[in-house]
């Protein structure tokens, strides 16, 4: 029986690589950079499957040079690279890796927040700078998390997960999504806003939005300067739900007061983007998934979604699951 042939377009822990060693063929891009689209798009002219990453795109011009794909598994939670609507038109089944990142991103956006909050990062530079200033009162104050307001924009699972984290430190916790959760409500006291009065009353300000139509540039100028000059904005959803320049010329007038940012509009964000000149922005390499745990997780996962695709066997997570009939 001939095995079928896929395409790997990162490098992949052993454990993922094992599963889809065991049922596929593959060939791989193994730089420590993304695939350029040319050799992409060479590569995949006649494979069955691909594993795939966030920054690679999968439109009409990736179908058409895989006339014989039959599934895309993206070793993410998010699938905004993928045309959904036109791979199921084309009969292509789309896999994604929810859940095993909930907690692992959760963390990360409590590290931005107390970050950015109690100025680490800044704490540390001045230190390394010898302006340790143990005379003055006021060197180097923060703003208290304990018993502050959490504003939390899109309580999904990542967001629910950070609510519960707020718990520990006493907070008030605000949420707004397009609905309300009375489940979520109920469980840990978070009360609905409506976003203009979500953005007057919080302290942290946590932004967990997926990227659509709705959510693209939903943060701008007109949403920071409803913020206090105390707020600390935090972003793990996606960057181009925040207008960059508009949260850098915000920032530099002191409203919000800091940010901490996972995401950013191009990734990677250049060394010279006017953000990366604040002192009171706190920014890492969209590392909201990255424990050495949760990224072997997703890759299971990944390869678990691509490898029973191929063979016939239930798919864990599909996206549009209406193609497998």
């Amino acid at each position: 029986m001939t095995r079928p042939t896929v395409y790997i377009t990162s490098p992949l822990p052993d454990a993922a690589m094992r599963i889809i060693a065991s049922a596929c063929d593959y060939r791989q891009w193994t730089e420590d950079r993304p695939v350029p689209r040319d050799i992409l798009l060479r590569d995949i002219a006649t494979v069955d499957g691909v594993l795939a990453r966030l920054m690679d795109r999968v439109d009409a011009e990736f179908l058409d040079a895989a006339p014989g794909l039959r599934v895309v598994s993206n070793c993410a939670v998010g699938y905004d690279n993928i045309n959904v609507p036109l791979l199921t038109e084309r009969g292509v089944l789309a896999c994604n890796t929810p859940g095993v990142l909930t907690e692992t991103t959760a963390d990360l956006a409590w590290a931005l927040i107390m970050a950015a909050g109690r100025r680490i990062v800044e704490g540390q530079e001045t230190i390394r700078q010898g302006r340790w200033n143990s005379s003055n009162l006021m060197f180097m104050t923060g703003q208290d998390i304990h018993g502050a307001t959490l504003g939390l924009v899109g309580p999904g699972r990542i967001g629910s997960a950070v609510i519960r984290r707020a718990k520990g430190f006493d907070m008030n916790v605000l949420y707004h999504s397009r609905s309300r959760h009375a489940e979520l409500e109920a469980e840990t006291g978070a009360q609905y806003r409506a976003l203009d009065d979500l953005l007057r009353e919080s302290d942290f300000v946590v932004v967990l939005v997926p990227l659509s139509d709705a959510t693209r540039g939903l943060f701008g100028a007109r949403e920071f300067a409803l913020m206090k000059d105390s707020a600390v904005f935090v972003n793990v959803s996606r960057g181009p739900v925040v207008n960059e320049m508009a949260l850098y010329e915000a920032l530099k007038q002191g409203r919000p007061w800091a940010a901490g940012l996972d995401v950013f509009e191009k990734e990677p964000i250049g060394p010279d983007h006017p953000l990366l000149t604040l002192p009171n922005v706190v920014a890492v390499p969209h590392i909201g998934s990255a424990s050495v745990q949760t990224r072997t997780k997703m890759a299971t996962l990944a390869a678990t979604n691509l490898v029973a695709a191929l063979t016939g066997q239930p798919v864990p997570a599909p996206i549009n699951p209406a193609v497998l009939g």
